[in-house]
C-alpha cells in the first residue's frame, strides 16, 4: 500500500527555494508521487476509461434486445428505432469521453516526464565534483534523456491502456453477470488463466528490460568517451579497438532486445482468448438447445466475450512499456541517490575576505572506502594576502586538483 512518507532529501550544494519533496524509497513510490500533484488529471482519466468501457460494453446488450425484438412475430419498429438511436448516442457520447481520456493521460505523461527532468538536473546540478569526475558522460546522458524520456509512453500509451484493459475485463464480465450468472463460466476460467499467464509474463519480462536500459546506458557511456577522446584513439591507433568494443557492447543491447522478442511471442492470452471464445459460444448453444438463452442473450453473451479481446491482445504492448519506464526510472533514482562529498552550510558565514589560504594537513582522494585513491598527501602551507606562489611537480603529481581545493570544487577527504 502507497503512503506519503518521502524519503529524506541527499546532500547537496545548494537548495532550490520551494521545491517539491517526492517519495524516493522506489521507483513506483516515486512515480506515483509526481503523479500526485495532478489528482484532478488522474481522477479525470480514471472516470473517462470507466465510463468508456462501461459503454462500449452497453453495446453488445443493447444489440442483444435488438435481436430478440426483430425474432418476435411482430417486432415493434418503434423500439428497434429506440435501441438504435441508443447505440448512436452512446457512440457520440463515448467519443466526448474519449477526448477527455486522451487528454488527461497525456498532461500526465508530459507533466511527469517535465518534472522527473528537472529534478534529476536540479539534483545533477548540486553534486560535488568528485561525484562527476566518478561518472560516465555517456550513462549520466543516456539517464537523463533516454530514461526520462521513456517515463512519457511509460503513462501514454502504456499505463493508459493497462488500466483500460483491466477496465476492459471488469466491465464485460459484469454485464454478463448480470444477464445471466450461468454464462460466467468461460469468462471466470478466462480471468483466471489470463491472471496466472501475465504474472508469468512480467516475472520474465521485467529483468530482461532492466538489462536493456542498463546496456543500453552502458553502450551509450562507451560511445561518448570514444568520440571525446578520439584525438587520443587516432593517435594511437586504437580504431580497430574501439570498433570492436562498441560492437561488443551493441551485440549485448541486441541480445536482449531479441530475448524480449522471444519472451513477447511465448504470450499465452491471445490463445488463452480463443479457448475462452470456443467454450463460452458452446456453453451458450447448449444453454440456448435447453431453452434458458434467448438468440439475443446468446449474440449480446458472445459480443461482451468479444470485448475481452482488446485486453489480452493490447497487454503484450503495455507491460513492455510500463516495464521499460519502471526500469529507466529505477536509473534515474539511483543516480538521484547517489550521495555528493560536499554539502550546503544552510547556517551560513560570514567574515571579512582577507585572502589569507591556510592548509594544514590535507588529504584528498577521490572515491570513497576502500576503492579511494590519494591524490594528496598531508599538504600544509600558508599564503598570505597578496602573496603569489607557485606549485611545481609532474604531470599528475595532483597541481590542478590543490588548486580546486581552494574554491572547494573538490573538498578535502
Amino acid at each position: 500500500m502507497l503512503n506519503n512518507a518521502v524519503a529524506p532529501r541527499g546532500r547537496a550544494e545548494f537548495t532550490v527555494v520551494d521545491q517539491h519533496e517526492y517519495n524516493r524509497s522506489g521507483p513506483v513510490r516515486w512515480i506515483f508521487s509526481h503523479l500526485l500533484r495532478y489528482k484532478g488529471f488522474m481522477a479525470s482519466f480514471a472516470i473517462a476509461a470507466l465510463l468508456t468501457n462501461v459503454l462500449f460494453s452497453a453495446i453488445p446488450r443493447i444489440t442483444g434486445i435488438a435481436f430478440d425484438e426483430v425474432l418476435k412475430p411482430a417486432p415493434s419498429v418503434s423500439r428497434l428505432l429506440w435501441l438504435a438511436l441508443g447505440v448512436l448516442a452512446i457512440v457520440l457520447v463515448r467519443g466526448v469521453i474519449d477526448l477527455t481520456n486522451s487528454f488527461s493521460i497525456e498532461t500526465l505523461g508530459q507533466r511527469l516526464e517535465r518534472d522527473a527532468r528537472q529534478e534529476l538536473y536540479t539534483s545533477l546540478l548540486g553534486k560535488s565534483q568528485t561525484f562527476h569526475n566518478r561518472q560516465r558522460v555517456g550513462d549520466i546522458m543516456a539517464r537523463a534523456n533516454d530514461d526520462v524520456r521513456q517515463l512519457n509512453p511509460m503513462m501514454n500509451p502504456g499505463a493508459a491502456l493497462l488500466i483500460e484493459s483491466m477496465m476492459g475485463i471488469v466491465a464485460p464480465v459484469t454485464f454478463i453477470a448480470f444477464m445471466r450468472w450461468e454464462l460466467l463460466l468461460a469468462p471466470l476460467l478466462f480471468v483466471i488463466a489470463y491472471a496466472f499467464a501475465l504474472r508469468r509474463y512480467i516475472r520474465q519480462l521485467n529483468p530482461v528490460s532492466g538489462q536493456m536500459r542498463f546496456r543500453f546506458g552502458e553502450m551509450n557511456a562507451g560511445l561518448n568517451e570514444t568520440i571525446a577522446g578520439i584525438e587520443v584513439v587516432k593517435s594511437t591507433a586504437e580504431e580497430a579497438q574501439e570498433r570492436q568494443k562498441f560492437i561488443e557492447r551493441a551485440s549485448l543491447y541486441r541480445d536482449y532486445f531479441v530475448e524480449q522478442g522471444k519472451i513477447q511471442a511465448r504470450y499465452l492470452p491471445m490463445l488463452l482468448i480463443g479457448f475462452a471464445l470456443t467454450i463460452a459460444f458452446a456453453h451458450g448453444i447448449w444453454l440456448l438447445s435447453r431453452g434458458q438463452l434467448t438468440v439475443g442473450e446468446l449474440v449480446a453473451y458472445m459480443g461482451l466475450m468479444g470485448v475481452l479481446r482488446f485486453p489480452a491482445f493490447i497487454s503484450i504492448f503495455t507491460f513492455s512499456l510500463v516495464q521499460l519506464g519502471l526500469a529507466g526510472a529505477e536509473r534515474i533514482l539511483t543516480l538521484i541517490r547517489e550521495e555528493t562529498e560536499l554539502d550546503e552550510n544552510r547556517a551560513g558565514y560570514a567574515a571579512d575576505m582577507r585572502g589569507d589560504i591556510r592548509f594544514d594537513g590535507v588529504f584528498f582522494g577521490f572515491g570513497a572506502g576502500d576503492a579511494r585513491s590519494d591524490v594528496l598527501h598531508d599538504i600544509s602551507f600558508h599564503v598570505e594576502p597578496g602573496q603569489t606562489v607557485a606549485i611545481v611537480g609532474q604531470t599528475g603529481a595532483g597541481k590542478t586538483t590543490l588548486t580546486k581545493l581552494v574554491n572547494r570544487t573538490y573538498d578535502v577527504t
